[in-house]
């Protein structure tokens, strides 16, 4: 059940009309990294956490209404950014030009150059906010189905990521608006991502093991294999020696691939090496974990009637 509050979560304003910044906008409100994409993906993720972690379906529910807050907020500033062009538009049998410019074709002419990126605020929308990016493009649920993977700790890992991408949007949107009011709206929802990455973060923290996500094991005889795959110098880093993050491997460095994958048979004819991992024990553990979070998810969901919501549970 939603619940409109006909106020905003922040109290966004503008200070004077600014049609090309709404355009530029718009890739927060209906693009692939804006807020109506990221609502409907933490909304989409909940649903597979309600019963064995509800705790992260609060969580998740929480923020996805959040985040409709914010597409609110996004819309509410294009709509200001874009005033006076619905009421001009009405004006059809005046042919009138748009936000009162009555200063002859050309003037005309240059404000639909403006917003001439996203011409459906013009001849689609009568000067409203889209669903679509910055040029034009419409949104699409594309953009989020490979993110509601049904395993938490791989969903997790996708939200940390599009918090990043949504933050660094904001931040070079920041650099394309003069207007101080629009620019505190901006730091704002540029804030909230970074709140909202350590909400997710700390939540994939509490499900352990969480690495490697899901629950099958990464195979030990590649699982700390780095291939030179380039020529030139090479380059070396915590990527290629030392221990790997996770797993706490050695690399093992493999300069020539070519000839690597000649004398192993294509990979086939070689054991772990650098790890104390075994294939056997990898198995195991695969089975094990997999009973672990098959009757994790079975026992908070028991077969036979369901009823989803806990005031009508007595009653069912």
């Amino acid at each position: 059940m939603f619940y409109h509050v006909k106020e905003l979560q922040f109290d966004a304003r503008v200070t004077k009309p600014d049609p090309a910044f709404a355009t530029l906008l718009l890739e927060q409100f209906g693009g692939a990294n804006g807020e109506l994409a990221a609502a409907l993906r933490y909304f989409g993720q909940a649903f597979a956490a309600r019963h064995p972690y509800p705790d992260k379906y609060d969580m998740l529910m929480d923020i996805a209404t959040e985040e409709f807050s914010h597409l609110e907020i996004v819309g509410a500033t294009i709509q200001m950014l874009l005033q006076g062009i619905n009421g001009e538009l009405k004006k059809a049998a005046d042919e009138s030009e748009i936000m009162g410019l009555h200063n002859g074709k050309s003037a005309r002419e240059d404000y639909i150059h403006q917003a001439y990126v996203a011409p459906q605020i013009l001849t689609s929308t009568g000067g409203g906010p889209a669903y679509t990016n910055s040029q034009g493009v419409p949104w699409s649920a594309a953009y989020i189905n490979g993110d509601c993977n049904g395993d938490l700790t791989v969903d997790l890992r996708s939200d940390i990521a599009a918090e990043s991408r949504a933050k660094i949007t904001y931040e070079y949107l920041l650099q394309f608006t003069d207007d101080p009011e629009v620019k505190r709206t901006l730091n704002f929802l540029m804030t909230r991502e970074v709140a909202h990455y350590q909400m997710f973060e700390a939540a994939l923290n509490t499900i352990t093991p969480n690495f490697p996500p899901g629950v099958k094991q990464a195979d030990p005889r590649y699982s700390n294999l780095y291939f030179n795959m380039s020529s030139g110098a090479d380059m070396p880093g915590p990527w290629n020696q030392g221990q790997s993050s996770q797993l706490g491997e050695e690399w093992q460095y493999v300069n020539d691939p070519v000839q690597y994958v000649l004398d192993t048979n294509g990979l086939r004819n070689i054991e772990p090496n650098g790890t104390g991992r075994t294939v056997q024990e990898t198995r195991d553990l695969d089975l094990q974990l997999g009973q672990e979070r098959s009757a994790e998810v079975n026992s908070a969901v028991p077969i036979g009637e369901a009823c989803w919501s806990q005031s009508s549970m007595d009653k069912f």
